[in-house]
C-alpha cells in the first residue's frame, strides 16, 4: 500500500536544498574528522577513531542508496532517486577515506607493510575488492556514461548488493564477530536484499517457463 496518497514531487528548488543539505553534511563531517584527528582532539586513537568513522559511514550511505529505490516504490515517488547517484558516491568517497587513513596513517605509506596486510588478513582484501567495485560504480555514475554503456551499465550496478555483501563480511570479519554491532548490520542488509533476491528468482522461474 503506498504511503501517500498522491505522488511526491519535489520542485527544482526542494531538489537543490536536499542534495546542499546532503553534501554539507557529507563533506562537513568528513573536514571535521580529519581536523580533529589532526588536531589531536579526537580522543586518545585519533586513527583508530577516523577508521571506524569514515567505515561505519561509508556502510550508512550505501544502505541508504539501496534503501531509495524501495522507498520511491513506496511512497510512489521518483524523488528518491534523484538523489541515490549522490548518496552512492558519498559511499565511495568515505570509503576512500577509509582506506586513505589505514594506508597513510596506520601503515605510514609503507607498501611492503600493505603488501603484507594483504596477505596475512584476507578480511582485507575483501574491503579492497569492495572498494574497487564501488570506484567503478562512482566512475561510471555519469549519464554519458551511461547511455554510452546502454544494458552494460545496470549489469555493472546492480553489483551493488555483491558490494554490501563484501562491506558487511569485511566489517565483521575485522570485528572478528557477526554479532554485536555488525549483526544490526547485516539484518538490515538483509531487508534489503531478499527483496532482490525474490525479484530474481521470480525472472528465473518466468525464463524457465517460456523455454518449455
Amino acid at each position: 500500500m503506498p504511503l501517500c496518497s498522491k505522488p511526491l514531487r519535489l520542485n527544482v528548488w526542494q531538489r537543490r536544498a536536499i542534495k546542499g543539505a546532503v553534501h554539507g553534511w557529507a563533506l562537513g563531517y568528513l573536514m571535521w574528522l580529519f581536523f580533529a584527528g589532526i588536531t589531536d582532539t579526537l580522543g586518545p586513537d585519533p586513527v583508530n577513531t577516523l577508521l571506524n568513522q569514515t567505515g561505519i559511514w561509508a556502510i550508512h550511505l550505501l544502505l541508504i542508496t539501496l534503501t531509495l529505490s524501495p522507498l520511491a516504490k513506496a511512497l510512489p515517488s521518483p524523488a528518491p532517486i534523484q538523489f541515490r547517484r549522490l548518496v552512492g558516491v558519498y559511499s565511495f568517497v568515505y570509503a576512500f577515506a577509509h582506506l586513505f587513513t589505514y594506508i597513510t596513517f596506520e601503515l605510514q605509506l609503507d607498501m611492503a607493510l600493505v603488501m603484507n596486510e594483504l596477505l596475512s588478513r584476507p578480511y582485507i582484501v575483501v574491503g579492497m575488492v569492495a572498494f574497487l567495485l564501488l570506484l567503478a560504480l562512482s566512475v561510471t555514475s555519469f549519464k554519458a556514461i551511461q547511455v554510452r554503456m546502454g544494458q552494460r551499465w545496470q549489469q555493472l550496478h546492480n553489483s551493488v548488493y555483491l558490494i554490501l555483501i563484501l562491506v558487511l563480511v569485511h566489517f565483521s570479519w575485522s570485528q572478528k564477530t557477526i554479532w554485536q554491532e555488525p549483526i544490526w548490520y547485516w539484518l538490515v542488509g538483509l531487508l534489503l536484499l531478499i527483496p532482490r533476491i525474490k525479484h530474481k528468482v521470480s525472472r528465473i522461474k518466468r525464463a524457465h517457463r517460456a523455454k518449455e
